[in-house]
Parts: structure tokens; sequence; C-alpha cells
């Protein structure tokens, strides 16, 4: 018996869901979809500079999970940066957490 997956911690949710290469039609693109807890496990990593086992413990998951979970969103980043493919963000089994300990991506801001 599989055991139930749990929901992740998410502090962030996108303001911009879609990206895609410029000039080609959306329609004539093949999609390739990052989940939220996909994005948000590269927004800590890479954009908030956490190590793997702070960030893993702001989204209630194991070290490892965190680990799958950051590969898997590089290597659809990736795939579509290389490829010309359209980036779609949404779904994943998450929780939008109201009281993030880190430190929030705003808007406009840098």
């Amino acid at each position: 018996m599989v055991r139930p997956r749990l929901h992740r911690r998410v502090c962030h949710h996108p303001f911009h869901t879609f990206f895609k290469p410029a000039g080609i039609k959306s329609d004539e693109l093949e999609q390739i979809i990052l989940t939220i807890d996909e994005l948000e496990a590269v927004r800590l990593k890479d954009l908030q500079g956490f190590e793997q086992e702070k960030a893993a413990g702001e989204m209630n998951i194991s070290q490892p999970t965190f680990h799958r979970l950051l590969s898997s969103a590089r290597k659809k980043i990736a795939e579509a940066l290389i490829n010309g493919k359209a980036l779609k963000i949404e779904g994943g089994d998450f929780n939008l957490n109201k009281k993030c300990v880190c430190k929030r991506h705003q808007r406009g801001k840098r």
C-alpha cells in the first residue's frame, strides 16, 4: 500500500504562471508543467539561497524529497529554455502557508 503524499508547505504563490519564447504563438508550442511546489523548491534554494535541509524544513518535507523536487524543477526549466518550450506553472501537492519564516518574494522588488 502506497503512503499518502503529504502536502508541501508553500510560502509564495506565483504572480505569473506562463512563460514562452518570444515570437512563437502559444498554440504552436509544447508546454511543460512546473508544479507550484517545484517552483517553491527553486525559489527557496536558488533565489533565497537556503541550504537544502533548511529549505526542506520550510516546506515541511524531508531533505531527499526536497532534492527530488528541486531536480525535477531544474530539469523542466532547462528543457523549456534549451528546447524553446512554454513553461506553465500550476498544480502540485501544496498548502499555502500565510506564516512564512522566509523572506517573501514581492512583485516589483529585487
